[in-house]
């Protein structure tokens, strides 16, 4: 449909509506009503190709330094655990501006960075971890008025029917329990889209990936943005090193403004070595 007639949708007892917005607006709009969105990422083809290879050569090391033996019986063959500590260009995607204004509107201020990895849906309709319907908060049943978390799944691939694009029960975020086998059959659907975009969810829409028919496997970089109160999956901060970055934003968003405190002492020895600059972007100070 074209903008305009988006725009003469025909309705009455109508009092309130949501105005059209910016595509940021209408993708966090989309996210509160069914639990998903399709975001562009604004990369070019070249700046795609390149996170391509880069993913690829990452992918290799991954195996050779962790063992391919050791990672097939962890169910590990087709993740890459934290790529953004071996290439900066991943810190980047995972800085991507689109997004974390995105991230701003739905979590708020303050929000840090709780996860990235790498993931390859395998060719040949092989089952691998994220077959399964799940939630990026597993184990969860409730609901909230407000997202806790979002996850941003960058398209290295296309995703297509055929190649497993991600199947997505629409609204589940809204309801506590998983839904029963038949409502799933009628109401999954396959998100379909481009290279170089983010498919964004709400954390608590329940999604998979879909059976991957060619040849060749499909690759991602998922990214989960949640409130900083919500436990890194890697404890980035202890992993990257204090010395990783000076910058306040990026701090900020990778938890270095968050960090866990083990006792009484070193609580009060983090509030009297917080950096200035280590104050949340619009003035707001969560404790610690």
């Amino acid at each position: 449909m074209d903008d305009q007639v988006l725009s003469t949708f025909a309705r009455y007892g109508v009092r309130l509506s949501n105005p059209a917005g910016c595509a940021i607006d209408q993708a966090a709009e989309s996210l509160a009503l069914v639990g998903y969105a399709v975001v562009e990422s604004g990369l070019s083809q070249a700046e795609l190709h390149d996170l391509s290879e880069r993913f690829d050569r990452l992918h290799r090391a991954y195996r050779d330094r962790h063992g391919q033996d050791r990672l097939t019986a962890l169910d590990e063959t087709d993740s890459v655990r934290c790529p953004l500590a071996d290439d900066p260009a991943f810190l980047s995607l995972a800085t991507n501006p689109l997004i974390l204004a995105l991230g701003e509107q739905l979590l708020g201020p303050g929000f840090i960075l709780n996860q990235q990895n790498g993931i390859i849906n395998p060719p040949r309709g092989r089952r691998y971890s994220q077959s399964a319907f799940h939630r990026d908060l597993p184990y969860q049943h409730f609901v909230s008025s407000r997202p806790l978390a979002i996850n941003a799944l960058f398209c290295l691939d296309p995703f297509t029917s055929e190649n497993g694009a991600s199947l997505v029960i629409p609204a589940s975020h809204k309801l506590e329990a998983f839904p029963s086998d038949p409502v799933v059959t009628t109401q999954v659907r396959q998100v379909e889209a481009p290279a170089g975009s983010f498919l964004v969810l709400d954390a608590m829409t329940y999604h998979c990936g879909g059976p991957n028919r060619t040849d060749r496997p499909r690759r991602a970089i998922n990214h989960v943005y949640s409130i900083a109160m919500l436990r890194q999956q890697i404890d980035l901060p202890a992993y990257l090193g204090d010395g990783f970055s000076t910058d306040p934003a990026l701090r900020q968003l990778l938890g270095f403004r968050h960090p866990t405190v083990r006792s009484v002492e070193e609580f009060l020895d983090h509030r009297a070595r917080r950096r200035p600059g280590d104050m949340v972007v619009g003035g707001e100070e969560p404790p610690v």
